[in-house]
């Protein structure tokens, strides 16, 4: 009887997950069950009919005298080639996207190298600038920009007050509003994997090669520069995969000709109540973004096993 004990107790154990097991799949089931099967179904509305149906889309699967029948509809990825609309929105997704992410980077870098090579003490001060805005709401974050550009607001009246401006200057519902609020809400997510890496630098290196001979500018191009490279892949990653797919910014700051693929699908989706065609438009959207993550991916494991 003790045998057979023993025994249920060893399968027992061994069913029970380690913590390892725990910590990796964890994770990997709340992806499942928030992301990926929410995504599933977009991607099976985008292949269903509009209809005046509640939902607002046909069936994909009918059983019908003892037969499954599935009925893939390709209308809406149809309209989405042929309609100038949705390649326009597309194009001025990936541009706003691309120029946010650089104007990130451009300002992050400098940002991000200056808290590194900081004391450890004002460096967690200066960490504690670039995470706070991360308390507040986005939304209330981005609706004090509002204030701020408007005629009336903070920044024209500061610059009537210095004299350098005679009369308001128009910064909002603008390109310039777009990529100001634009890159004020993405900055600290380009800040923060640059600042990893460049935090564990090794400064014996930058010193090996000022005590060389070389300049500041050999020494960032040579060292600095290439070891943050996996730092600036992943910063560009976070900023530009969520800026393509952006809604409120350009909704509130942005004008009417920076037509975004997020102002498209919300308008499909709450206006047109076209269900499949704003879920064709979303995995379209998902399969440009999953390209340079798959090529970004590809380079950092060639990196990764080149001696």
């Amino acid at each position: 009887m003790a045998a057979i004990f023993t025994s249920l107790q060893q399968r027992l154990i061994r069913w029970i997950p380690s913590g390892r097991t725990l910590a990796i799949g964890l994770p990997f089931v709340f992806l499942l069950v928030f992301f990926m099967l929410p995504f599933l179904l977009v991607l099976k509305i985008s292949f269903a009919e509009s209809t005046l149906d509640v939902p607002p889309y046909s069936h994909l699967f009918s059983y019908t005298e003892n037969k499954l029948a599935i009925q893939l509809a390709m209308e809406s990825y149809i309209t989405i080639i042929e309609d100038d609309i949705y390649l326009s929105a597309y194009i001025s997704s990936i541009r706003v996207a691309f120029f946010t992410t650089l104007i990130c980077l451009l300002v992050g870098y400098p940002t991000a190298l200056l808290i590194a090579r900081a004391r450890p003490a004002l460096r967690s001060l200066l960490m504690m600038g670039i995470i706070l805005p991360f308390w507040t709401s986005y939304l209330v974050r981005v609706y004090a920009w509002i204030g701020i550009l408007k005629d009336q607001g903070l920044a024209n009246s500061l610059l009537q007050w210095l004299g350098l401006t005679d009369a308001p200057v128009h910064m909002m519902q603008n390109t310039l509003g777009l990529y100001i609020g634009m890159v004020y809400s993405y900055l600290p997510y380009m800040i923060l994997p640059l600042y990893a890496y460049l935090v564990k630098m090794n400064t014996s290196l930058p010193e090996a090669a000022s005590d060389l001979g070389a300049k500041p500018w050999e020494i960032f191009f040579t060292i600095t520069l290439p070891l943050s490279i996996p730092g600036i892949t992943a910063g560009s990653l976070l900023v530009f995969i969520p800026s393509v797919g952006e809604y409120v910014i350009p909704e509130l700051l942005g004008s009417s000709h920076d037509l975004m693929i997020g102002r498209v699908m919300w308008s499909d989706f709450f206006n047109s109540i076209a269900w499949p065609l704003a879920s064709a438009a979303t995995c379209v959207m998902v399969a440009l973004l999953l390209l340079p993550m798959v090529w970004f991916q590809r380079i950092q494991s060639r990196d990764a096993v080149t001696p």
